[in-house]
């Protein structure tokens, strides 16, 4: 038995399907399957109780999963720590992010990082945000970049930097002549927003509720690049990080609106699984999201 195997038969036990588990190892759902008849046969007992209704382990498979576990966790730990003393920064970084910090904020570390380390190959996935966490907790990915993070046990939180929410709208809209609006004038305004589920919606519900203002929600997305298209066809107003509104702004084909009430930010971080080894490649990564290489 090799350690690859052990590798397939937990991620098949943390993704639930052999699809996934297949995908994750680059190989066939067939050569998944084979490798858990394999094993079966090695140790003479069931570890999967195979139901079409639910994936459920044998008390046998449970005990192979807690000590593969454990064995894969002590090999990525060798792993890392014989290229650290041979110096050696390389592999893959698999990445899950959000739209907005993907497109945005996320291109110019990794320039800085291929311009450092050029063996190193980073694949990123845009994702929402609970395909984030699943992803990061599901084993598939190193590192999650999320805004407003949510408290897992699970999870190791890393905080990265608070990023500037502003409020945009068409250069036509009265509201572009102004050079500062307080907050309750949105008040009955019709927005173009986030998705209800979505942590920025939840936390720009949040600010508006505490200053007394309601608005009219006439468009909800899931991505921020829809979310300006609507604005420049003057659909509505919306507040977004600033970061994500730049090309639009040196272009005027959307004007920004300050809130003399106060000043707004968008937490964003990294989180990857608890007690997680990380690789130097990803060490050195984190180090320039961080600002600290």
């Amino acid at each position: 038995m090799q350690i690859e195997s052990l590798k397939v038969f937990c991620d098949l036990v943390d993704t639930q399907s052999f699809t996934k588990a297949a995908q994750l190892s680059n190989v066939t759902q067939s050569a998944v399957s084979q490798q858990i008849g394999a094993m079966e046969r090695l140790f003479k007992s069931r570890l999967i109780e195979r139901s079409k209704k639910q994936f459920r382990l044998t008390s046998e498979g449970t005990v192979l999963y807690q000590y593969s576990k454990q064995i894969l966790e002590h090999f990525r730990s060798l792993d890392h720590r014989m290229q650290e003393l041979k110096d050696i920064v390389s592999g893959t970084i698999e990445l899950s992010t959000i739209y907005s910090i993907g497109l945005h904020d996320l291109p110019q570390y990794l320039k800085q990082f291929r311009q450092q380390h050029p063996t190193v190959h980073v694949h990123v996935e845009y994702r929402n945000a609970s395909e984030v966490y699943d992803d990061v907790l599901g084993n598939a990915v190193d590192l999650g970049l999320v805004a407003y993070p949510s408290k897992d046990n699970r999870l190791e939180i890393i905080p990265l930097r608070k990023e500037a929410l502003i409020l945009i709208c068409n250069p036509n809209h009265p509201f572009a002549r102004e050079e500062s609006i307080k907050l309750q004038e949105l008040d009955g305004q019709k927005l173009i927003s986030f998705e209800p589920d979505t942590p920025t919606r939840k936390a720009l519900d949040k600010i508006l509720r505490e200053h007394g203002v309601s608005v009219e929600h006439v468009m909800e997305f899931d991505n921020v690049e829809t979310v300006k298209r609507a604005v420049e066809i003057d659909a509505g107003l919306s507040i977004i990080p600033e970061s994500t509104v730049t090309q639009e702004l040196e272009k005027r084909t959307l004007a920004k609106v300050e809130i003399k009430d106060g000043q707004f930010y968008r937490p964003i971080a990294a989180i990857h699984k608890k007690n997680r080894v990380l690789s130097p490649a990803l060490k050195q990564f984190l180090a320039i999201l961080k600002g600290e290489a």
